[in-house]
């Protein structure tokens, strides 16, 4: 059933063309927005490996509209293409948010939130919880792109629980509605992050609509986009919690759907080196404090994986002070020579 927008016109599914990186001929790769995590100065770090869309933070629609000025800030453009990613369950307040969010960030895209499984979020009927109601998954993405002249997306779900698997059919609502493209996490909100991704559920999606696909769940390595690409026919990728601490996925992920040969895994003096930049960037843009602060699970992060990194993390909890962030990074550079 097609869902007319708020002029009560009908939208042609792929109308508005999902933006592309400038010059890569590869699949398309996607930085998943995170709360707390994917904010301006970590995407702008991923950017430098390879051409990827990035993706604010989730955004509250009420908190934008209603002129919450720390939400305005989430709304920092990184680069191009870049999109904001909005929730919410009013039609209405979806569309003024939009409006807003476009003026704000010149953002190339708007994404709608459909996917967010936490308790918080689809405690209020926003997120995840939104696919329990497909019509009005339908009426929110008619009254957005309505309200802007530029691609809008949405992030979802398998569906809520194993007794309503429907991510095809919210699909089909949202891109009858306008959608540009969609991105599916094989996952459902019941499971939140646990157990493996259904890749199938992706494909199946990929296969009942017109418009771009994204294959979103377990994409943790170069090897895993090769396989979700192939098992799902998607048209992009998009990494989540892979890249954690690890914006080096980026290169590797690139390097691999370019056919172009697997890059050297990054060692500890070039994780400082980054880590170092991104935290120059936090201080930028949140100021020295709150960047100390969030730079502590950063650091943690980027030290996943490596030997020894334990002994690090005492030095990383008790830094107070840019000097002490300049210290453990000293100590990573040292120790790695």
């Amino acid at each position: 059933m097609k869902i007319p927008n708020r002029r009560g016109e009908y939208a042609t599914p792929g109308a508005s063309r999902h933006p592309l990186p400038r010059g890569c001929d590869a699949p398309t790769i996607y930085l998943a927005p995170m709360a707390g995590v994917t904010d301006w100065a970590y995407r702008t770090i991923c950017r430098r490996f390879a051409p990827i869309i990035t993706v604010s933070e989730m955004i509250s629609s009420k908190a934008l509209v209603y002129q919450d000025s720390k939400t305005s800030r989430l709304l920092r453009k990184d680069g191009s293409p870049y999109g904001v990613q909005l929730f919410g369950n009013e039609p209405e307040t979806m569309a003024k948010a939009a409006v807003l969010a476009l003026e704000r960030s010149g953002a190339d895209f708007l994404d709608i939130n459909m996917g967010c499984p936490t308790p918080k979020i689809v405690k209020n009927g926003d997120g995840c919880a939104l696919m329990q109601n497909p019509k009005l998954c339908g009426e929110i993405v008619a009254a957005v792109t309505a309200a802007v002249d530029i691609p809008v997306t949405v992030k979802m779900r398998r569906g809520w629980d194993r007794g309503s698997l429907n991510a095809v059919e919210v699909a089909k609502i949202c891109e009858d509605a306008g959608a540009a493209a969609v991105c599916v996490h094989g996952r459902t909100r019941a499971q939140q992050y646990s157990g493996r991704a259904d890749w199938d559920t992706i494909a199946e999606v990929k296969a009942a609509l017109q418009i771009p696909v994204i294959a979103n769940g377990d994409i943790c390595s170069a090897e895993a986009a090769i396989g979700a690409l192939k098992r799902t026919k998607a048209d992009a990728v998009m990494v989540g919690r892979a890249a954690l601490g690890n914006p080096f996925i980026f290169r590797e992920v690139h390097s691999a759907l370019s056919g172009l040969p697997a890059p050297k895994p990054s060692n500890l003096r070039e994780r400082a080196h980054w880590a170092g930049e991104q935290f120059k960037l936090m201080c930028e843009d949140k100021g020295e404090r709150v960047a100390v602060l969030e730079a502590r699970k950063h650091f943690c992060w980027y030290l996943h994986g490596l030997p020894h990194s334990q002994g690090y993390k005492k030095g990383i909890i008790s830094m107070q002070t840019a000097d002490d962030v300049k210290k453990v990074l000293e100590l990573w550079t040292i120790d790695n020579r």
